[in-house]
């Protein structure tokens, strides 16, 4: 191999344990998402319950994720990670206990206090390795691994079932393989730097489209993954068919996210962004017509998972092409916390929509946000030209 060679190979070595990491989280979450929300539907709750205890996550996340450079900086990335995903497998492990929708709020949001470390640490991680001419790429081979994970997940509970204390269980146990393949790399990964300026308005100020775009892809994901299922069973199927709905979701990403993420690097990635979330809104809205027991529902649902998610790291590529060192950690961390907002807002939100006009409440909400980020793509791609 040419020293050049070498040199290109060089930080997709240095990444591979990162990528496997990132796949496990995508697995457990693609087994945890749909608990809580059908749990609760089974107990006849209404759908603005199910999105508020959803949005718990996100609220510990939100007001927890601005320590997380910081912490990460003090104790190192991999011990960090993995003192956050032992203890987030014994909060899993204690919805087997109750089946109270109020304690589910409060253990969910001590799980999203946690749940947010090894998301965010493993984001900086690539983010400060990757060269600039393939960050668009490296970020889709991220956002495939994580999609495949969670296709991989509904799978997983066609074997564990999808009530009672079992696949919870199996969630706690798998979250625990997040932290495997980076136990060897204890002392030896990139540090991450901090500054003491945690300026995350100005971030915010400095990378206006990247941040809407985690907040956009954030609404849209989180809402999908929560009522995607609730909206498969209310239009008259299973809840095992609804499961597998995310499947079809995200294994759209896993088809997608290479060539959009090429794309990304060769074209203006405003304009790539455009693309992603105006088409998104034509498919939600398509959602909403297409016949749930049809197979045109499955490639609708593919082909919006397929796009839609690109639509984060594509941001994240905007995001890593403006900043560096510190700097790079606290746009990070901002950007995922926009992402969270987004879940945070939308949930309530659609389920709101849903309880007030039925299922199109759902493509009618995400389709209003899918929108917004579209045009200010648009707007800010005229600009640059």
């Amino acid at each position: 191999m040419s020293q050049n060679s070498a040199v290109a190979a060089g930080p997709w070595r240095s990444l591979l344990p990162v990528f496997a990491a990132c796949a496990a989280i995508g697995l457990q979450a693609g087994v945890a998402m749909p608990l809580v929300p059908l749990a609760l539907e089974r107990q006849g709750a209404d759908k603005l319950t199910i999105g508020i205890v959803a949005a718990a996550w996100g609220i510990g996340m939100l007001a927890t994720a601005g320590h997380i450079p910081r912490l990460a900086a003090r104790f190192g990335a991999v011990p960090f990670i993995f003192a956050s995903v032992v203890a987030g497998s014994a909060i899993t492990m204690a919805y087997t206990l109750t089946d109270s929708p109020a304690i589910w709020f409060v253990l969910s949001l001590l799980h999203g206090v946690l749940g947010g470390v090894p998301w965010i640490v493993t984001e900086i991680w690539m983010n400060v390795v990757v060269e600039e001419e393939r960050r668009g790429r490296v970020m889709g081979v991220y956002s495939t691994l994580v999609a495949l994970g969670i296709a991989l997940g509904p799978f997983v509970l066609q074997v564990v079932g999808i009530y009672g204390p079992a696949p919870f269980i199996t969630c706690a146990v798998l979250a625990l393989l997040v932290a495997l393949p980076l136990l060897p790399y204890w002392r030896t990964a990139p540090p991450i730097e901090h500054t003491d300026d945690s300026g995350y308005m100005t971030v915010v100020a400095t990378a206006p489209l990247a941040m809407l775009a985690g907040f956009v892809c954030g609404l849209g994901e989180q809402v999908a993954f929560s009522f995607l299922p609730v909206y498969a069973v209310g239009a008259g199927v299973s809840a095992e068919t609804g499961a597998l709905w995310l499947s079809a979701f995200v294994l759209g990403n896993v088809v997608l996210q290479w060539p959009i993420g090429w794309l990304a690097d060769h074209v203006d990635r405003r304009a790539v962004l455009a693309g992603c979330t105006l088409v998104s809104a034509l498919l939600v809205v398509l959602l909403t017509v297409v016949a749930a027991q049809s197979t045109m529902v499955i490639a609708v649902i593919a082909l919006w998972g397929g796009v839609s998610f690109a639509i984060y790291p594509v941001g994240l590529a905007l995001l890593g092409q403006r900043f560096a060192g510190g700097d790079m950690a606290r746009a990070n961390t901002a950007f995922s916390m926009l992402y969270i907002l987004g879940g945070l807002v939308g949930r309530p939100l659609t389920g709101a929509a849903m309880d007030t006009v039925g299922d199109p409440g759902l493509g009618a909400t995400l389709a209003v946000f899918y929108v917004i980020a579209g045009v200010a793509a648009l707007l800010a791609f005229r600009r640059s030209r």
